[in-house]
């Protein structure tokens, strides 16, 4: 499973008044969870940095 995949199921067990929250802070701006979802699905740069940040507070 690849870190996008584990990122997905991790999100999908997040209850939804959660997901609202924020999770890390790229470039000095909050990333809520639903902004992640975004950016990651979407294989933006941000998404590619937020995923390395989870990664690195192993968040997932």
């Amino acid at each position: 499973m690849d870190e996008k995949e584990k990122f997905l199921k991790i999100y999908s067990n997040i209850p939804m008044n959660l997901r609202d929250d924020i999770v890390a802070v790229i470039d000095g701006k909050p990333v809520t969870w639903n902004v992640a979802f975004v950016e990651i699905s979407n294989n933006s740069e941000i998404g590619t940095k937020i995923l390395n940040k989870l990664l690195e507070m192993e968040i997932i």
